[in-house]
């Protein structure tokens, strides 16, 4: 299968570079594999760490018609001259542009992976808009791959495609997790002490940690409103994560009281994060939308149990009772519930975190992901045969 040619397209570089990594060397032994994505020093990253070529195309997360038309072209005209066997995209404006290529330049498989839609918490005209490009992209499309149920499903009843396009590989995730990496094995007890002094957290505290962007839609308001009323005397919130004040900010009072509140710790974005769910004890994570979310895996395989809203990919990888607590979007009543429940409930907390790593472990370890897709890539170019 060496000779057959694999491109994969994201519109930035960092999704090529953090949501696939691996994966892309994995294919490597079996394709010819080309990375797409816009220009950026990530880019050429990828191409040393997953030891594949690239090429850059400047794309736009924004609605720029023009500028959307240029990536068209360039896209089209590499598809025509290299004649790729599949094309697969992710992110929405890679996958509306490059599925369009794909199609002009008659590419037989043509696969788009749904790794969370935006369009989930917009409404009105833009939202009218972003539906056209989903069905024109999936129309395109050959193969369609929700990395969840809860997106399967929400396709489906928004008329975006039929069923017969749609496929979840595995037990979802675009990538699966490393359960070597994000083990807490790989953090010894040194590094445990040393973070918690320079955090100043005593070892009686109970931390509840939130890792991702600090935004309005990542439920930070809500989460923020109940921690400054929560009891506990010994309960610590940890954040791991940038705010993004322009994109979606969070309200004025939430910030003050991050920045005031010396029960909360908020650290920035960090590279690393296994530390950080190391030393602490349950993942809290009020989100309004995910696709498949990676931090959710990432903690559970670090032994935490989460605390997360009944939204797809959340309610899936978290079991009610099993490995977390399953509570409803934008209620910071539930939020608080939940939390007082995980810290007064010791046999509760002891049974959720028993089975924490065990479950994402069986379900979700990358290279049963990574085989899972292999074999449909084989599937399909069998089939075409």
């Amino acid at each position: 299968m060496k000779h057959l040619k694999l491109v994969r397209i994201t519109t930035v570089p960092i999704s090529l570079k953090i949501l696939l990594k691996g994966q892309l060397k994995f294919m490597s032994k079996y394709f010819e594999v080309t990375g797409i994505a816009s220009p950026g020093k990530e880019l050429e990253e990828v191409k040393m760490d997953e030891e594949i070529q690239v090429m850059p195309v400047n794309m736009s997360r924004k609605i720029t018609p023009i500028k959307d038309l240029q990536s068209l072209w360039h896209i089209y005209r590499f598809l025509r001259k290299e004649k790729p066997q599949i094309v697969h995209t992710h992110t929405p404006k890679a996958g509306i542009i490059g599925m369009l290529a794909a199609k002009l330049a008659k590419i037989p498989h043509r696969l788009h992976t749904v790794a969370g839609l935006p369009l989930m918490e917009t409404s009105g005209i833009k939202r009218k808009i972003l539906d056209i490009v989903e069905k024109i992209t999936y129309r395109c499309a050959t193969k369609i791959y929700p990395n969840s149920k809860g997106l399967y499903d929400f396709i489906l009843k928004n008329n975006y495609t039929d069923g017969r396009k749609l496929k979840i590989i595995a037990s979802g995730s675009s990538n699966g997790i490393d359960t070597d990496f994000f083990s807490p094995e790989q953090i010894s007890e040194k590094q445990k002490q040393n973070l918690k002094q320079k955090l100043n957290l005593k070892n009686s505290d109970f931390v509840f940690i939130f890792v991702g962007r600090l935004v309005k839609d990542k439920g930070i308001n809500e989460l923020i409103s109940v921690f400054k009323n929560l009891d506990q005397k010994n309960a610590k919130l940890l954040l791991v994560g940038n705010f993004e004040p322009r994109l979606d900010p969070l309200l004025p009072e939430t910030s003050k009281e991050i920045e005031n509140n010396p029960n909360i710790i908020s650290v920035g974005f960090q590279n690393d994060v296994r530390p950080y769910f190391a030393i602490s004890d349950a993942l809290v994570f009020p989100s309004y939308r995910e696709g498949f979310p990676n931090v959710v895996m990432q903690a559970g395989a670090m032994e935490l149990p989460s605390i997360v809203t009944d939204i797809n990919g959340c309610n899936e990888i978290i079991i009610e009772g099993k490995n977390g607590i399953i509570i409803p979007v934008k209620n910071a009543e539930a939020i608080e519930q939940a939390m007082k429940k995980m810290f007064d409930d010791k046999n509760l907390y002891e049974k959720l975190k028993q089975n924490a790593r065990p479950m994402i472990v069986s379900r979700y370890e990358q290279k049963m992901i990574w085989k899972a897709l292999l074999e449909e890539y084989r599937s399909l170019l069998e089939e075409k045969n």
